[in-house]
C-alpha cells in the first residue's frame, strides 16, 4: 500500500506490536499518516483476522502516546534553542518541520492551554507537533498523558470505524483509495473543528 519497503512490510504483517510501533513513529517526527495504519488494521479485524478492533484502537493510542512523549521529553529537557535549531535545519525540513510550524504550535498551545493538547491531536499538521509546546511549557506529565490519550483515542476510533465500515464494501486492494477519500473529508472536518474551537476561545477571551 506504500512504496516504502519498511511500511509495506509492516502493513503486510499487522499485529498489535506493529500497530503500536508504527503509531509511535507517526506521532513523533517521522512524517507518515496514521490513515495508512489504523483503517487497514480495523479492516482486517472486521474480516475475521487475528485482530480485534478495540485492541487496534488501544494499541494505536498507546503508540500515539509513546510518540507524543518522545517529543514532550525532547522539548522538556533540550529546550527551545535546540528545537528551533532542528526546525531550521535540513533534517527538520526533511521531516516536514520548520520554524513557522513550531511557532504556530506554541501560539496555539499558549493561547488555549490544556484543551490545545486534546484538540491538537485531531488537527492535521498540528497533531505531531502539539507535544513540543507542552514540553517547552513544562505541562504536568499526568495531564499531558490524559489529554493526549483522549485526543488520540478519539482520532484512532474514527479511523478504525472507517476501516471497519469499509470491510464490507471494498476489496482490501482498493482500501487505500477508499480511505484517502474518507480521510480528505475527515481532515476538512477536523480543521473546521479546530478553527471553531479557536474562534470560541478568542470570543471568550474578548468578552473577558
Amino acid at each position: 500500500m506504500q512504496s516504502l519497503p519498511f511500511i509495506a512490510w509492516c502493513l503486510e504483517h499487522l499485529t498489535y506490536w506493529v500497530i503500536t510501533l508504527l503509531m509511535a513513529i507517526e506521532s513523533s517526527f517521522i512524517p507518515f499518516p496514521s490513515e495508512i495504519v489504523v483503517p487497514p488494521a480495523a479492516y482486517l479485524a472486521a474480516s475475521g483476522k487475528d485482530l480485534n478492533v478495540f485492541g487496534v484502537v488501544a494499541c494505536a493510542t498507546i503508540g500515539a502516546i509513546i510518540g507524543a512523549l518522545i517529543n514532550y521529553v525532547i522539548a522538556l529537557y533540550l529546550g527551545r534553542p535546540l528545537i528551533y535549531r532542528f526546525a531550521n535545519s535540513r533534517w527538520g525540513h526533511l521531516f516536514l518541520i520548520d520554524q513557522e510550524k513550531v511557532e504556530n504550535s506554541e501560539r496555539y498551545f499558549y493561547r488555549h492551554g490544556v484543551i490545545a493538547t486534546f484538540i491538537g491531536r485531531l488537527v492535521p499538521a498540528v497533531r505531531q507537533l502539539i507535544s513540543i509546546p507542552a514540553g517547552l511549557s513544562r505541562m504536568k506529565l499526568s495531564k499531558f498523558i490524559l489529554y493526549t490519550s483522549l485526543g488520540a483515542g478519539l482520532w484512532n476510533s474514527i479511523l478504525a470505524a472507517i476501516g471497519y465500515y469499509l470491510a464490507g464494501i471494498v476489496p482490501y486492494e482498493q482500501l487505500d483509495n477508499a480511505v484517502a477519500q474518507y480521510s480528505f473529508y475527515l481532515k476538512i472536518g477536523m480543521i473546521i473543528l479546530g478553527v471553531a474551537v479557536l474562534l470560541y476561545f478568542i470570543y471568550k477571551g474578548a468578552r473577558k
